[in-house]
């Protein structure tokens, strides 16, 4: 199977910054689109970046100009967070539309990453 795993969370004050990590792994021949997602208790999980394998991007608004996602050859996603607001503080998630072959077919599989905390607080 697939794996993603998070890292890069932590606490930070307002203003500061933090670089989150996907690394993927297992039975995977190409990843199509990857995402971050985020979700604040009792709120909806909401979709903040993704990337797809060509390279465009697409943000939730209020990020803009504050938030970069990239990812590498690697199979790797990141995002840069710069001018962290208390809002921002959720859990987050990568997400990752995963291509597989099985007899000459080829079939996508949507796979979560188990999240890593970002706290923006003063």
């Amino acid at each position: 199977q697939v794996q993603l795993v998070e890292s890069g969370g932590g606490l930070v004050q307002p203003g500061g910054s933090l670089r989150l990590s996907c690394a993927a792994s297992g039975s995977i021949f190409s990843i199509n689109t990857m995402g971050w997602y985020r979700q604040a208790p009792g709120q909806e999980r909401e979709l903040v970046a993704a990337i797809t394998s060509g390279g465009s991007t697409n943000y939730k608004d209020s990020v803009k100009d504050r938030f970069r996602i990239s990812r590498d050859n690697a199979k790797n996603m990141y995002l840069q967070m710069n001018s962290l607001k208390p809002e921002d503080t959720a859990v987050y998630y990568c997400n990752a539309a995963v291509i597989s072959r099985s007899n000459g077919y080829a079939f996508t599989n949507n796979y979560w990453g188990q999240g890593t905390q970002v706290t923006v607080s003063s």
